[in-house]
């Protein structure tokens, strides 16, 4: 998921375990969605910080900019905060498949995303304030 400062949300679900090649076509998309440059934070995740990962993002140095969140910071994440409203309205959800419950969780990220003004909250509430990328 990538979340701006401005409050927009973009979503790139996978059916699959994250790795390098997950992260890879996220980032792909993103900047095919928001355009560039960028700005991604990461959390420690061992795709965030793989070889591909590190190789792609210098192969890319003028469009992409990565910076490591502390090992676990919860708090400083506006991701996790959008994690946790989606896992919240989830919480009673009884998916009969997979497929049901990858609409269910795209049906809650679309409605966050109807909510700008939230995910702005977020940023402010980690402290977080990115202005003035390149």
């Amino acid at each position: 998921m990538a979340v701006t400062p401005d409050g927009r949300l973009y979503a790139r679900h996978f059916r699959t375990s994250v790795s390098s090649e997950t992260v890879i076509a996220a980032l792909r998309h993103f900047r095919r969605k928001v355009g560039a440059p960028l700005r991604v934070v990461w959390d420690q995740l061992n795709a965030h910080r793989s070889r591909a990962t590190r190789d792609f993002i210098s192969a890319h140095a003028q469009d992409d900019a990565g910076a490591y969140l502390p090992a676990y910071a919860p708090e400083l994440n506006p991701e996790e905060q959008c994690n946790a409203i989606v896992k919240g309205a989830m919480a009673n959800a009884l998916p009969d498949s997979v497929d049901d419950l990858h609409r269910l969780a795209r049906r809650e990220f679309g409605r966050l995303k109807r909510h700008p003004e939230m995910i702005v909250r977020f940023f402010r509430h980690a402290g977080l304030s990115v202005t003035g990328i390149p």
